[in-house]
């Protein structure tokens, strides 16, 4: 076949409006314009911080839209075309350089996003994101507000979890170390109160502890564990201050369990999504080894050694070392 210029052109156009019909065309026609059952209208204050979200080209690094395979990463919700019926533009975005932000609303309190936006390595110590503080406060404000948005009726519930969390928190703290303490102990879910930390403390076990620390928790609790990192002054209440626990009935089940689920209206975020089991573990007995100075780590029962643990490590069969 000779390549002729009407050959070559006609071709193109086929090609061209088959992409076309099937990419903008067949969706057009097929997708209903019906609001999901998360959608709800956004307030003013979302909509000027959806502007500076626009202005500043955030989608050029978050998606807002989560796909059936995404499932794995941890996604609380697969994306509805209703999600986007008041978007213009639409923000779905394509690249995810940073995480995705389409259920983003009420994972933390506000405070945490002042953090955040100020300056991200103060709350994810490895974040490749700029800093916003040319924005000023009064954007940042507005920026958090959209940002609280995402996942409309969704987010709204998170963020009143969040909103009925902090003032507890708030007292709990203001009436002292003791006080913080005892409630942070008795939010614990039952039973993880007694669980010790299932692994003999060895050099590999803290080198990887040490690495995670610096990797999401140094930001908010400071190098030595004092609660005085680079977030602290954006956080109400401040981050913990872990030498404090020292003496006050802490276990490595109360560590997991807390690392693993966040607490709730303060800025210390949950870990289940981030960090799988062993290294939530190992943070837990870098932190109770190096700022409390007391560790239950490997002290109670054992059961079928991981075929990764050391020898000195491990339990035999019968009990023998």
């Amino acid at each position: 076949m000779k390549m002729t210029p009407r050959l070559v052109l006609g071709g193109s156009l086929i090609i061209f409006s088959s992409v076309l019909g099937i990419v903008v065309i067949l969706p057009w026609l097929t997708i209903p314009e019906q609001p999901s059952e998360s959608f709800r209208a956004r307030t003013a204050l979302e909509e000027e911080g959806r502007q500076i979200y626009v202005n500043n080209g955030c989608m050029y690094c978050h998606t807002q839209f989560v796909r059936n395979i995404d499932w794995a990463e941890g996604a609380l919700r697969v994306a509805r075309s209703g999600d986007y019926v008041a978007d213009r533009p639409n923000l779905v975005g394509t690249e995810r350089t940073g995480p995705d932000l389409s259920q983003q609303g009420g994972e933390h309190p506000d405070d945490w996003h002042m953090a955040h936006f100020t300056n991200p390595r103060f709350t994810r110590p490895e974040s490749v994101m700029p800093s916003w503080t040319f924005l000023g406060p009064e954007k940042i404000k507005a920026l958090t507000a959209y940002v609280q948005s995402l996942g409309f009726k969704d987010a709204d519930q998170r963020t009143l979890r969040q909103k009925e969390w902090k003032p507890q928190a708030i007292t709990a703290y203001e009436a002292g170390p003791d006080a913080i303490i005892r409630w942070l102990h008795a939010n614990v879910a039952p039973g993880w109160a007694t669980v010790t930390n299932p692994y003999p403390t060895t050099a590999p076990d803290l080198a990887r502890g040490h690495r995670i620390y610096e990797s999401f928790c140094i930001g908010c609790h400071g190098p030595v564990g004092d609660g005085m990192g680079e977030a602290e002054p954006y956080l109400y209440p401040p981050p913990l201050n872990f030498t404090l626990l020292k003496g006050r009935g802490i276990t490595g089940g109360i560590l997991y369990y807390q690392i693993m689920n966040g607490i709730t209206g303060t800025g210390m975020p949950y870990f289940k999504m981030d960090l799988e089991s062993a290294k939530i573990w190992d943070v837990g007995n870098y932190i109770a080894t190096t700022f409390i100075g007391e560790s239950d780590a490997g002290k109670g029962a054992r059961g079928i050694a991981a075929a990764n643990e050391t020898a000195s490590a491990v339990v035999k069969p019968g009990g023998g070392q």
